[in-house]
């Protein structure tokens, strides 16, 4: 960083691997603000209105809960003209009052109220102004499980998502593709060649040693090999020791059981160590998607594409992973690539498992049981975060239509837990109407609460960094955003982002004599593809003497913040908070630097 002021952007790959669940924007990350220069109108300035710059740092907390609510009609069309009146909300069966409550339309781009240009540059002809900048405002990250998935269930998910990707993917809509194994990653982009090339080169990465196939003596599953190892199960020793002396070519009466056993025994426990290592690494990248995904500021969520997975000694790694993801308000959908599965003795892509009929039946009826358990983590994750599951359907591009495409309204709910104690633990939520009148809803099923009753410090922290990491357009009190920009070098611009802010409805209290509050505002920057690259906070103290209160808020305050960056398009986003009544501003804002 040259001196303490340009920002500092991580490669892609870096931010892949930052913990961005709980984010923390360091201050060494941070460009460096200049002073606002005080108002020479009043000697008595510097002492009632100081500004100072702090680091942005941002921790998720748990305090106003936020719950997506999507209504759908009988013949499944979004419906968006409820109001808060109509939703019943329980937490933990209790019934919670509605304190905050929206109507969003995804498929209406958010458009910038102002385009910001550099103010040296010749003026447009007549007829000749661009249409306002649209900004990217939903996140959906493709996740391929290519460390349990076949190739030819691979490969029709892939094409299936190809299509929806390239018919489907709005202006103001960035897609990521991310794969279990690592081996294939593209961060979030509208780029449709790159998309698509990185689509072509997906391909089955297991990451055991030796994965178990079904020509194999014996061919021992996750699912058998917990039977055999962890439940120590007769009929499955049973099943295992005759498919053995089977596919082995082995004489009953020359070859002792115990050897058979002890090959038995030796394919299971390597199956038993390659399940759970590869459902370990699964939901590692699952938990990482969501970390990366948490960061980018507007609707986000995550489609794994999956034929499932075991979790039988991974039971708390999959509720951290829910966990992570709603307290980020991540969605995950989840898609089976299996399609509609076929049973075994029924399908041409599987042998006959040696032995005779009773093997044949046994392992089919486990192989079915393993479908169920492997649907059944889908189906919960995706239950527990709000999401959808699509399965038992060979419709894959269909699934991921109605996966990847947002429904025209969302309802946001929000409420404030009612003796809510600092315990981490699960609540469920129940979201009703009060007249279902044949709609059916799609919502958030719980959250959990925080370790520790939050500060109104943190809370003030958490209510900025939601509104940073959003869209909204919040008017409690006017604000009103210029940029101008200018470039000492070729590729070096100096960006500065001017906010009038009025602030003569900001709540003062008078203590000794002076009218006091304290307004903190967060300017960050977005590349157009949403991801972050540098925020500063300055805190705004006011200590307003009565005689020049009212020229104060008359002429309110201009703050100017500058970023050293480099040329080329970014997002602005600028919010800000006071402490005395809690009220919020937000604006967005764009400008291209050549």
């Amino acid at each position: 960083m040259n001196d303490g002021r340009r920002s500092q952007r991580p490669c892609r790959r870096e931010l892949w691997l930052l913990p961005l669940a709980a984010l923390w924007i360091a201050p060494g990350a941070l460009t460096r603000a200049q002073q606002s220069p005080p108002d020479p109108a009043s000697n008595n300035n510097a002492q009632e209105v100081s500004t100072k710059d702090a680091a942005a740092t941002f921790v998720s907390k748990v305090n106003l809960v936020p719950v997506t609510v999507v209504v759908r009609d009988g013949k499944g069309r979004a419906v968006g003209n409820l109001t808060k009146d109509d939703f019943r909300l329980l937490d933990n069966g209790k019934l919670q009052f509605i304190s905050k409550f929206s109507v969003e339309k995804p498929s209406s781009p958010v458009v910038l109220e102002k385009e910001v240009v550099d103010p040296d540059a010749p003026k447009p002809e007549p007829g000749g102004e661009h249409p306002a900048a649209a900004i990217a405002t939903r996140f959906v990250a493709y996740l391929f499980d290519d460390v349990h998935a076949k190739w030819e269930d691979l490969a029709r998910t892939r094409d299936a998502a190809a299509h929806q990707i390239a018919t489907a993917l709005a202006a103001t809509d960035r897609a990521a593709i991310y794969t279990t194994s690592g081996q294939t990653m593209l961060e979030f982009t509208s780029d449709q060649a790159a998309l698509q090339d990185t689509l072509l080169h997906l391909r089955p990465h297991p990451v055991a040693s030796a994965p178990m196939t079904a020509f194999e003596c014996p061919a021992v599953s996750y699912y058998m090999a917990d039977l055999l190892v962890n439940k120590n199960d007769p009929e499955a020793w049973g099943t295992a020791i005759a498919e053995t002396y089977a596919c082995a070519n082995l004489d009953r009466a020359t070859t002792p059981e115990t050897v058979v056993r002890s090959m038995v025994q030796s394919a299971a426990t390597r199956a038993v160590g390659s399940g759970e290592h590869e459902t370990r690494v699964s939901l590692d990248v699952l938990s990482k998607v969501i970390r990366r995904i948490s960061a980018m500021p507007g609707q986000r969520s995550i489609i794994l594409a999956s034929p499932g997975f075991l979790t039988f000694d991974n039971h708390q790694d999959e509720s951290d992973v829910i966990s992570r993801a709603l307290r980020a308000n991540v969605i995950v959908d989840t898609l089976d690539a299996r399609g509609l599965w076929t049973e075994p003795g029924y399908s041409a892509a599987e042998p006959t498992p040696p032995g005779g009929a009773n093997v044949l039946l046994v392992k089919a009826r486990y192989a079915h049981f393993e479908m169920q358990a492997q649907e059944d983590v889908l189906a919960e994750v995706a239950a527990a975060t709000g999401g959808t599951f699509v399965h038992n359907t060979n419709d894959l591009a269909g699934g991921f239509a109605r996966l990847a495409s947002a429904p025209e309204f969302i309802y946001v709910l929000g409420f404030t837990p009612a003796s809510l104690k600092s315990d981490g633990k699960y609540h469920t939520l129940k979201v009703t109407l009060r007249e279902p009148q044949g709609l059916t809803l799609q919502a958030r099923r719980g959250y959990y609460a925080p370790r520790r009753e939050a500060t109104a410090a943190e809370q003030a922290r958490q209510d900025i960094e939601d509104a940073v990491f959003s869209r909204e357009v919040m008017k409690d009190f006017p604000v009103e955003l210029h940029t101008q920009f200018f470039k000492p070098t070729d590729t070096d611009a100096k960006l500065s982002v001017m906010a009038r802010l009025d602030v003569r409805r900001l709540k003062y209290r008078l203590e000794e004599g002076r009218y006091r509050d304290s307004l903190k505002l967060v300017t960050a920057l977005f590349d157009p593809n949403g991801n972050y690259v540098a925020a500063i906070e300055k805190v705004i103290d006011f200590r307003l003497l009565e005689t020049t209160l009212q020229k104060r808020l008359d002429n309110g305050i201009t703050v100017r913040t500058s970023f050293d960056v480099k040329a080329g398009s970014y997002v602005i986003r600028l919010v800000a908070r006071d402490s005395e009544g809690q009220m919020m501003a937000a604006e967005n804002a764009a400008v291209e630097i050549p």
